[in-house]
């Protein structure tokens, strides 16, 4: 056996050696620690995620009010993608904290597939949200055949049944061709069970979900190069006019689309890619290791961070909100009026009482 800098010892063969806190199998290093910290940063956000997902479903679908545009649909299927992603985490917490063949087998075959899936639909809706809203600049009037809400329909049940195909062919194969595993690997990774077939469509899943995230990126930025650009040809020709402040709202609007996508999204597939294809060469296994995980919260952050998007793009969900504080406060007051009044009446009655007396 080598000492590696920090003290992390690389076994010679596959047999699995164990320094102090830190396990090594093959060339996979885990360190419980570091297992402690992803724990408790999923907890929170899983709680933070289903929270306010959640909150946005409920206004969304239990509003007495029908909010039926566009937009309004790709941002419930926004909001359906993270609650569900939301959902994932605590399998993913019981990948790291169980050391139990069920569990690794529960999370690669089906937890991961599943994550991974509402992470790219949430990518992917985003994207249509940016689509939608850009449209609506070049189309004020909402003539576009992709501005009508059962166009919002098809794309977005076009784009479920797609990722949930990927998800299928991946698990079938899985299932078909999975590698024995006498014992539960030390290392929280998949890649153990992972039989030649499987790696190989592993590595093509992830070339095409790179190629969807890169399309999405690229169309973003194009969206706000395209708003920033309109917007100062209407601040040139009319710099006071409701033309400008619209096109100054909506850039706005799209910057912080845009940032919240970068800040979520960018750094995981700067890791993911090269790890998909290089994660079994010892020299590159423990640094991509930790940078995926790392990455990969950082992407999880985006089930907090879309509930700005639903409020800022959807006129429909501030008025419901509005409404909601609105009743709530005329709730108080009707309730403070009902309780003057009783207080009043018992007043009467024994002044009333007094007279008779």
């Amino acid at each position: 056996m080598s000492l590696l800098k920090g003290g992390a010892v690389t076994p010679m063969s596959n047999q699995t050696t164990r320094s102090g806190n830190r396990t090594d199998e093959g060339c996979g290093q885990v360190n419980a620690s570091a297992n402690l910290v992803f724990m408790v940063v999923y907890c929170l956000l899983f709680l933070v995620g289903l929270l306010l997902n959640g909150f946005t479903l409920k206004v969304y679908f239990c509003s007495g009010q029908q909010m039926s545009s566009s937009v309004t649909v790709y941002l419930k299927n926004l909001a359906a993608a993270d609650f569900l992603m939301s959902l994932c985490l605590p399998v993913r917490v019981s990948n790291y904290a169980s050391a139990t063949v069920l569990v690794r087998r529960l999370w690669c075959n089906f937890g991961a597939s599943a994550f991974y899936l509402n992470m790219y639909a949430s990518i992917l809706f985003m994207g249509y949200v940016a689509a939608n809203r850009y449209l609506k600049i070049v189309h004020p009037l909402g003539t576009h055949v992709l501005q009508r809400v059962r166009s919002a329909y098809i794309i977005s049940s076009l784009t479920w049944v797609f990722l949930l195909s990927m998800m299928s062919v991946y698990i079938l194969l899985s299932l078909i061709t999975q590698q024995p595993l006498p014992s539960v690997p030390v290392s929280v990774t998949c890649d153990v069970l992972h039989s030649p077939q499987v790696r190989l469509l592993y590595q093509i899943i992830h070339c095409c979900s790179a190629l969807i995230f890169l399309c999405v990126l690229v169309s973003l930025v194009f969206f706000y190069h395209s708003t920033s650009h309109r917007l100062a040809l209407a601040l040139h020709r009319q710099p006071a006019s409701s033309r400008s402040k619209k096109l100054l709202r909506s850039r706005r609007n799209m910057l912080v689309l845009v940032v919240v996508f970068c800040v979520c999204f960018v750094p995981y597939h700067l890791v993911r890619l090269p790890y998909a294809f290089m994660y079994r060469r010892c020299s590159w296994s423990y640094a991509f290791f930790y940078l995926k995980e790392l990455t990969t919260v950082v992407s999880v952050l985006n089930v907090c961070l879309d509930p700005l998007i639903y409020f800022i793009f959807c006129k429909a969900f501030r008025a419901q909100l509005s409404l909601r504080r609105v009743f709530s406060t005329t709730e108080g007051e009707t309730n403070t009026v009902k309780t003057e009044r009783r207080s009043s009446g018992v007043r009467g009655n024994s002044l009333t009482k007094q007279t008779v007396l």
